[in-house]
């Protein structure tokens, strides 16, 4: 991932208008699981970020021959994945550190899986088993690659000796397609675009070539170099990452975050609570984007059991209210403190998280009430609707969020945004 404070100063460019139909798989899924795993995970320390400093590059670089994840069971992960609601999976195949959790045949460096202890494929693992729990198989990967000599750039910045960005760029080509071809992912997360030697001439070509040779695949905003013009071919949706994305109905977009302080595995961690999680996810829908939650499984290869125990709470949750969540649009309200609210064909589905005195009042609602029906987390309810106000009054009945089904008379969609 990108560091914090580069990140904050990145805009988020992604393509204009409604969703095309390859993304639709994707704007219907709303949840999925992240996963930053690899050699430094014997470490604890961040993935990519920790080369060079604090562990110096020949230490880091020689990890991988210490790896050897004996309670790696990429079916107990998607089994879990699949618990939790995840409707698609991006484990990081390739991250800035340059290793690769498949044994790919593009590999001039002989950097990957293969040459580890433990030897197996664990993206083909993966696929499998995603495939199995019905969960679209995806990947990370990075552009920039900090231990390759052909890349110009080392971790602090410094320029190599005799770097080959034509030939980094071929190889990278090589393997996303390898990715595409041997595992069938649908979606490709980039990241590493954000650095001087990947220009608007690779951008292009590397999103060109990708078009043409898989129309169906999803492809985030990260593909986009920082000197892109207009016209040029771009990325899917937007990445906004350890933060909650503003609303957008008129473009896709996912926020990316961890469910403790680091992406990689770390002893220790400071994780979020499940609740918190659970608003995360609300949060984030109600304003019409996706939730990629990260995992940071251990180096012995199980994921740790304070992440179990958060992903089994979101499951509970989302098995028991996921109709208001999958297959939906954020708004017609814009979400704020109070909460948020999503929609689906001629339901909005009001979430609550904060009742404040009480009463919630917002524009009025262009539409006949039919129904209103109390899914969660509060006893009564009224909806008084007038030609100045809707206005929502509830008690709160339980410590989790409201959750209230407001069926009307025409699609929810038609409505826009009410503000």
């Amino acid at each position: 991932m990108l560091a914090p404070v580069l990140f904050a100063t990145m805009a988020l460019t992604h393509s204009s208008g409604p969703a095309p139909h390859h993304m639709d798989w994707f704007t219907h899924a709303r949840l999925g699981m992240f996963i930053h795993w690899g050699p430094v995970s014997i470490k604890g320390t961040e993935i990519g970020w920790s080369r060079q400093d604090p562990i110096p590059a020949e230490e880091y670089d020689s990890l991988y021959k210490q790896f050897d994840p004996k309670k790696f069971d990429a079916g107990a992960w998607m089994k879990l994945a699949k618990e939790a609601g995840m409707r698609y999976v991006v484990p990081t195949a390739k991250h800035h550190d340059g290793f690769m959790l498949w044994p790919s045949k593009h590999d001039p460096f002989n950097y990957n899986i293969s040459q580890s202890p433990f030897g197996r494929d664990i993206m083909g693992e993966l696929a499998e088993a995603a495939k199995k729990n019905g969960i679209a198989m995806c990947t990370y990967y990075s552009i920039l690659d900090w231990r390759s000599p052909d890349y110009p750039l080392d971790r602090l910045g410094h320029s190599k000796s005799n770097p080959n960005m034509e030939r980094h760029m071929k190889v990278v080509a090589e393997q996303v397609s390898e990715l595409i071809d041997r595992y069938g992912v649908k979606m490709i997360w980039f990241d590493g675009q954000w650095e001087a030697p990947y220009t608007r001439t690779y951008s292009v070509a590397l999103n060109q070539m990708l078009r043409k040779k898989a129309p169906g695949l999803v492809i985030n905003n990260r593909i986009n170099s920082r000197d892109l013009q207009p016209g040029d071919p771009r990325g899917d949706y937007g990445t906004p990452e350890q933060e909650i994305g503003a609303y957008d109905t008129s473009k896709p977009w996912e926020t990316c975050m961890t469910m403790g302080d680091q992406w990689a595995f770390r002893p220790g961690d400071h994780y979020k609570s499940a609740a918190k999680v659970i608003e995360v996810l609300i949060r984030t829908v109600t304003g019409d984007g996706n939730l990629l939650l990260n995992v940071g499984p251990m180096p012995n290869g199980e994921i740790p059991p304070e992440q179990i125990t958060i992903l089994k709470a979101l499951g509970k949750w989302t098995s028991a209210h996921g109709e208001s969540i999958y297959g939906t649009r954020g708004g017609p309200y814009k979400n704020a403190q109070w909460g948020g609210t999503t929609r689906k064909g001629k339901a909005i589905y009001f979430h609550v998280l904060d009742w404040g005195s009480g009463t919630i009042q917002l524009p009025p609602l262009p539409a006949k009430i039919r129904k209103v029906t109390v899914q969660a987390g509060v006893g009564k309810v009224t909806l008084e609707n007038s030609a100045e106000h809707l206005t929502v009054t509830g008690e709160q009945s339980s410590g989790g969020p409201a959750l209230i089904r407001v069926d009307i008379d025409r699609d929810a969609w038609g409505l826009g945004t009410l503000e």
